[in-house]
Order: structure tokens, then C-alpha cells, then sequence
């Protein structure tokens, strides 16, 4: 098959105009039965064509014997029958011009089932269908309203896709972005990647319109070759967070018996990260910290970065995070520290980090935040705030989206409020407003980290 026609094929997984879903149940709880009950609460606007050969109708749809008496065409099919019939299944599907599958299914290659996950292979590149899985969750693609999984349901749209290679950690994150309000144009479970694999994704993604980051947990890759080359592109155009667990021998072990997959050695892959401007992880929360700034801030177009404060010693943690995480914290020239003078008392410190004391107000704050936004040898921002007295978080929240909404250039700025539950409020404010919130200096600090270091890669900072 040619790389051209299996991209072409991509887009019927994302896009499709009707989908059906092979294994349909009549009882909640079954996967074949949440699957289809996600399409339709979900939203999903196209047609939906449940198949159960002992069913005549489920959740109000007229259900079919077989993906062949289906009298329209079928774009997208997920299957979710015993791994036995999956081939039948397949065949079935190939004959009726399905353009894409879904391979729900466990009980291949992760189980020792090397020769049945090789034969469905074979049956779908027959037919030229491109197969997702087998041994996955399922996909989500918020702009289709297309919820095939069956994970939680109400994945809020966004542009970050997600792809995970691992069912439940996937599921479980799905669940955990919801609660966290974090927008997502994509879930796509891998699982065993059998046929599209994380480089195919990765080609969709970097041309999709809907998505600006392309976050993956991954086990292991199956052509090494094949992705460094796909990352090396797509990464200069859009930023690749990468979670590569099996970390350790016996992590690396544990990964190759859960999806079949090489781990290969931990050196190897964190030099070809390196190499192809990918951003690794260490931890669920770090990467989707990293791809909430990426999805949201514009690139620096420098390395001059200013911590502004309200509080010494948040000052102090964020500059061994700025440290640590190699950003560069502006040596303040005087001129420029005379300007920030005018936003503190005389026992403040102009010098960076620039500490408005315990006293400042919204106003002080928002002066020296459009100050610094419209300065032009300062490229990136940390703003911190520890909850006092003398200032309301919510309405310091809103002085804050006014300046950055009044400054005359668009440069990063990441958050990070210190206090109780009107500091949570208010950053919440902040990050509907676009502007990327953190509960330490530390996490504020490590986003904008990653933003640097991509935007070096992707050539906006250029290299002195």
C-alpha cells in the first residue's frame, strides 16, 4: 500500500460519514454496548450502524445481521467481537469497501497470538483498509463529535491529540483531562499497532487543523527509522511530548509484555528524542503541563525571560526551577529597572526576579505585566502571585487577562497562584482566557522550559 493512499485512508478514521459498530450489545456494561451508546450521546452527526447478528434494534437503532447488509457505505467500522472471528469479521468488512478499522479486540500479538495479529494484517491491506489496534480502547476526534471508545464520554474538544499506546493508563487520562478542563482534539488508543503505528499518526496530526500539540505515551516504537524521520519534520511545524515509559530494566520488561512491544534501550530513545526535537516527559502531569503552555502560548522569540512577584520567596523556587531547567532570566540593564521602580515601594526589587512585595495591588501588577509584555528585549514571563490581604486573586486574575490582552505583542506568560480556593478560581479565569495556569512555581516554570526548548528546535529562537 502507498504511504499516499494509507494518509488518504486516515482521514475516514477521523472523518467518517458513517461508522458501525461490529459487536454492538444490548447490555450495559458490555464494551460493544458503551461504544455505541458514546457515538450517539456523544453527538456524533453521521450514521451509525450497530451489527448483532441475535439483535433486531439497539438503543433505537435498527441493527444489522452483518456489516454486508448494511445497505449504505461504511466508512469507519470498530469491531469489538472474540479475537477468533476478527478475520471473518475483517473479510466481511473488506468486501464491503470499509474504509478504516477499529480493532477493539484483545488477543493477539500481547498474548503470544503473533500469527492471527499478522493474518488480520494481511486481510486489511487486501482490501486496503488502514487497521487501528487491535487490543485498543477505541478513538475520539472532538471536531467529528466522534466519541468510537469506551472510555468516559465527554472529552472536551481542544487541540492537544492524545495518543496512548496503554488502554486503561489512556482511559484513565481521558477521565482525569476532563476534570482538569483540558481540551483535547483527539484520543487514539494504539494498542498493539499492528498497522498504523505512531509515525501514521503523526503525519495526520502535524497536517490536521484542529491540533497544535501531538502529546503520545508510548511503550515502544515498531520502526525506529520510520518515526525519527516522521518527528524530525513534524516537529519543526508542531511540538511532540513524549511519555516513553520503561524507564528502568525491569519498566522496560513490564512494557514489552503488555503490548508486545520493543522497548529497546532507555539511552537510545532519549538521544533520538533529542535528535528529532521531541519533548520527553517524566510523568503524566509534566506532559500535559508542557502541552497545555504549547497548545495555548505563542513561541518566544528569545531567551530573555522575567519573573515577576509579589512574594521573595516564590521568587527565590522559581529561579532555581529557571536554573535547573535551563532558561535564561534577564541580567536587567537600568534603564529597565527604573520602569519596573514605578510598580512597588521603595524597599522592592527591580532586579529579576522583580518582587512588587507583599503590598502589591491589581494595579501595580498589571503595570509591570505590560511593561514587561511590551518590552522588546524581554521575550517570556512568570508571573506569581501568594495569596494576601491586600489583593482579590479573581480580580487580579482579571488585571492580569486585561494586560495581556491590551499589550501590543504576543509573547509567553505562564501563571502560578499560591492560596486558597479564590487563587484556584482565579486561575481557572485565567487559563479560559488563554493563559496557562500552575499550582507550584516549579510546573510554571518546567512549561515554559518546554516551550523554549522547542521553539530553539522549530528555529524561533534563533541560535547565537
Amino acid at each position: 500500500m502507498s504511504q499516499g493512499s494509507g494518509e488518504h485512508q486516515l482521514k475516514y478514521m477521523f472523518y467518517p460519514k458513517s461508522v458501525a459498530v461490529i459487536g454492538a450489545s444490548r447490555k450495559p456494561g458490555k464494551i460493544g454496548h458503551e461504544i455505541l451508546r458514546n457515538l450517539i450521546e456523544y453527538g456524533y452527526p453521521g450514521k451509525i450502524y450497530p451489527v448483532n447478528p441475535s439483535a433486531d434494534e439497539i438503543l433505537g437503532l435498527k441493527c444489522y445481521k452483518s456489516v454486508l447488509e448494511i445497505p449504505d457505505e461504511v466508512d469507519l467500522a470498530v469491531i469489538s467481537v472474540p479475537a477468533k472471528f476478527v478475520p471473518e469479521v475483517l473479510e466481511q468488512c473488506g468486501k464491503k469497501g470499509v474504509k478504516a478499522v477499529a480493532v477493539i479486540s484483545a488477543g493477539f500479538g500481547e498474548i503470544g497470538n503473533v500469527d492471527l495479529e499478522r493474518k488480520i494484517v494481511e486481510i486489511a491491506r487486501k482490501y486496503n483498509m488502514r487497521l487501528l489496534g487491535p487490543n485498543i480502547f477505541g478513538l475520539v476526534y472532538t471536531p467529528s463529535k466522534l466519541n468510537a471508545s469506551f472510555g468516559p464520554r465527554d472529552v472536551l474538544p481542544g487541540n492537544i491529540a492524545f495518543i496512548s499506546q496503554s488502554g486503561a493508563l489512556g482511559i484513565a487520562l481521558m477521565g482525569w483531562t476532563i476534570l482538569e478542563e483540558i481540551g483535547l482534539s483527539a484520543v487514539v488508543s494504539v494498542g498493539n499497532k499492528a498497522d498504523i503505528e505512531d509515525a501514521d499518526l503523526l503525519e495526520f496530526f502535524g497536517k490536521d487543523e484542529h491540533t497544535k500539540v501531538i502529546l503520545i505515551y508510548m511503550e515502544g516504537v515498531k520502526d525506529g527509522r520510520k518515526f525519527m524521520k516522521v518527528a524530525r519534520e513534524v516537529s519543526k511545524r508542531k511540538p511532540i511530548v513524549v511519555i516513553k515509559a520503561g524507564r528502568s530494566e525491569r519498566g522496560a520488561k513490564a512494557a514489552a509484555s503488555h503490548t508486545g512491544s520493543l522497548a529497546g534501550s532507555d539511552r537510545v530513545y532519549d538521544a533520538a528524542f533529542k535528535q528529532c526535537g521531541v519533548l520527553r516527559a517524566n510523568n503524566f502531569e509534566e506532559a500535559f503541563d508542557w502541552a497545555r503552555a504549547l497548545a495555548i502560548l505563542p513561541p518566544p522569540s528569545g531567551e530573555n525571560v522575567v519573573i515577576i512577584t509579589n512574594g521573595g520567596g516564590a521568587g527565590v523556587l522559581a529561579t532555581d526551577a529557571c536554573e535547573a531547567y535551563g532558561l535564561k532570566l534577564l541580567e536587567m540593564p537600568k534603564d529597565l529597572e527604573d520602569k519596573f521602580r514605578k510598580y512597588m515601594p521603595a524597599f522592592g526589587s527591580p532586579h529579576n526576579p522583580i518582587d512588587l512585595t507583599g503590598q502589591a495591588s491589581e494595579e501595580q501588577y498589571k503595570g509591570a505585566l505590560l511593561e514587561a509584555l511590551n518590552e522588546p528585549r524581554i521575550h517570556s514571563i512568570i508571573l506569581l502571585y501568594c495569596q494576601t490581604i491586600i489583593t482579590d486573586p479573581e480580580a487580579l486574575a482579571d488585571a492580569i487577562i486585561e494586560a495581556y490582552t491590551q499589550a501590543k505583542v504576543k509573547k509567553p506568560i505562564v501563571v502560578n497562584f499560591v492560596g486558597g480556593v479564590e487563587c484556584d478560581r482565579a486561575m481557572r479565569k485565567m487559563e479560559k482566557a488563554g493563559i496557562p495556569t500552575y499550582p507550584t512555581p516549579e510546573r510554571a516554570v518546567s512549561a515554559l522550559a518546554a516551550l523554549h526548548r522547542w521553539a530553539r528546535y522549530a528555529g524561533y529562537i534563533k541560535q547565537t
